[in-house]
């Protein structure tokens, strides 16, 4: 089969993010995880205001949430890559684009696309509350620090992102993926920690950690934030790898 020129590729791109887009459950998704990461940095900063107040960082304060406000991108992921598959519309979508492999990255980049702006804005809300409500009692923030650090903590989400539509794309049902994904986020990997020290900053969420997280001037960090974001891209592109492989042999 002959490879698509460019404008086709442009056309299968506008095809993909015009799904994602007028996908209800997308937006869903993306509201009830900015609603849910106000509330969880509201809870965060209160405890905050009734600890030690003056020796906190708004920035570990704000993106406390992080843990949890990771669920709501993984769903996201999830859906966008299993949605098709729930009502057979990938049938339409493979004979409309004979080219699996590039209409499966296609979709990746559509989902970049929309993930980058709402991990960020999400991302910042909380780190505005937190600010906007402690800002005469906790440690200050340098601009470039503030910058560094949300650009650390969208790239992290949009990366569990991709992920996770990759994992949708090899498991192809939205329960099981779920299962898998929020199984080993918030059991298996808090679990290994404890038992596989060796090997827990190896994993994509422990790696991911060091993207975003200031750390105080007495701790240290054992992964600089560029170790933690290529080794959460190596996670990545092998699991998109893999689900192109599988989604270029196998029946829809």
């Amino acid at each position: 089969m002959s490879v698509p020129s460019s404008r086709k590729i442009t056309q299968i791109l506008r095809a993909e993010l015009d799904k994602l887009v007028t996908l209800p459950l997308i937006w869903l998704t993306l509201m009830g995880t900015f609603i849910l990461n106000l509330l969880l940095a509201a809870a965060f900063t209160s405890i905050g205001l009734q600890g030690a107040a003056g020796t906190q960082s708004i920035l570990n304060i704000g993106l406390a949430s992080m843990g949890y406000l990771q669920a709501g991108f993984i769903i996201l992921g999830i859906i966008a890559t299993c949605s098709e598959y729930t009502g057979g519309q990938i049938r339409t979508t493979l004979a409309t684009i004979p080219w699996r492999g590039i209409q499966l990255s296609m979709k990746h980049l559509a989902l970049t696309i929309i993930t980058v702006p709402a991990a960020f804005i999400i991302a910042a809300s909380g780190v505005l509350y937190t600010f906007m409500m402690m800002r005469d009692t906790a440690v200050e923030i340098e601009i470039d620090t503030l910058i560094k650090t949300l650009a650390g903590a969208t790239g992290y989400l949009t990366l569990t992102t991709l992920l996770s539509a990759a994992i949708g794309a090899l498991l192809k049902r939205t329960t099981p993926a779920l299962v898998v994904l929020l199984g080993y986020y918030f059991i298996a990997s808090p679990l290994s920690r404890n038992y596989l020290p060796r090997f827990k900053n190896y994993s994509p969420d422990t790696a991911g950690y060091y993207m975003y997280m200031p750390l105080s001037s007495d701790e240290i960090n054992i992964l600089t934030p560029m170790q933690g974001t290529g080794i959460l891209m190596l996670w990545t592109l092998s699991l998109i790898t893999a689900a192109i492989v599988f989604y270029r042999k196998r029946d829809a």
